[in-house]
Formats: C-alpha cells, sequence, structure tokens
C-alpha cells in the first residue's frame, strides 16, 4: 500500500506560483498513476491533474491547462505539481491520490489519499 503526503502549500498573490509535491512511500509507487485533486470550502472535491507510472500519460482539467504542470520523478517516489498564473479561484486544500483504472467501470478510482496542503491565493 503506498501512503502519501502532500506539501509545498502556502499564501502567494494572484498571478505568482507555487509547486506542490506528493512524496510517497511504498515500492509500488513507480507503478502507480498519481493524481491531484482540491477541494475549496464549501464545494465538492474537483479533478485537477492525473499523471500515469511512467509520466507518458497527463490528463489535465480545463481550469489549470496551460497554468498547471504535472510531472513525476519516481527516484525520488515525488509527483510534483507546478502552479503558475495562480488564480483566487484556485485557494483550495490540494490532495494527491492513487489512481487505478477500472477496467468494470470504465474510470480511474481513487484511494491513498494523503492529507492536503491549503493553497491561498490573494487578490
Amino acid at each position: 500500500q503506498v501512503q502519501l503526503v502532500e506539501s509545498g502549500g502556502g499564501l502567494v498573490h494572484a498571478g505568482g506560483s507555487l509547486r506542490l509535491s506528493c512524496a510517497a512511500s511504498g515500492r509500488t509507487f513507480s507503478s502507480e498513476a498519481i493524481g491531484w485533486f482540491r477541494q475549496a470550502p464549501g464545494k465538492e472535491r474537483d479533478f485537477v491533474a492525473r499523471i500515469s507510472w511512467s509520466g507518458s500519460r497527463i490528463d489535465y482539467a480545463d481550469s489549470v491547462k496551460g497554468r498547471f504542470t504535472i510531472s513525476r520523478d519516481n527516484a525520488k517516489n515525488t509527483v510534483y505539481l507546478q502552479m503558475n498564473s495562480l488564480k483566487p479561484e484556485d485557494t483550495a486544500i490540494y490532495y494527491c491520490a492513487r489512481a487505478r483504472w477500472e477496467f468494470g467501470r470504465g474510470m480511474y478510482d481513487y484511494d491513498s489519499w494523503g492529507q492536503g496542503t491549503q493553497v491561498t491565493v490573494s487578490s
């Protein structure tokens, strides 16, 4: 079972940048797809980005395309989320989770959620 810990959140002005890290423990990390989600106060948890185990397949939510970049370093057991041109609406708790393809449902399922890291963007 992989365990995930997020870090790198903080307070930044609109237009600024942050890089989040998702550090993993467990031998299977390099074979796992990882996703980033975020949850703003009073709202549901939303998908942000996902990266395959090799990094060859990457998906983004439309709201972050062109501003956020997901990457991974399997030697360091870490997935990153580089966030540029941040907007106040990006304010949320950001979570990473393991992504597993559910063939029966034809969609990804997520587990092994981290505890989250707070990102606050001031206007």
